[in-house]
């Protein structure tokens, strides 16, 4: 299972109806290095923390999802 979490925040924060400007202005980043973050396939634990104290929500629980689902379907693949 490949995450994109750029794509999941962006796809988050439009569920939220909240702006760019709204989350730059909380995590501190400009227009351009927002756009990036969206674009990244994984980013710095520590801005994705955060992001998700900024949204509210926790994202990190996908990846632990992902690996849950992984562990059940095959134990021996870590």
């Amino acid at each position: 299972m490949q995450i994109h979490i750029g794509s999941l925040i962006r796809s988050e924060l439009r569920r939220q109806k909240h702006t760019n400007e709204w989350l730059m202005e909380r995590i501190g980043v400009s227009e351009r290095t927002l756009q990036r973050l969206f674009n990244k396939p994984s980013i710095d634990t520590q801005q994705l923390f955060l992001i998700c104290q900024a949204l509210g929500t926790d994202l990190f629980m996908l990846y632990s999802d992902a690996l849950h689902a992984r562990q059940i379907l095959s134990p021996d693949s870590i």
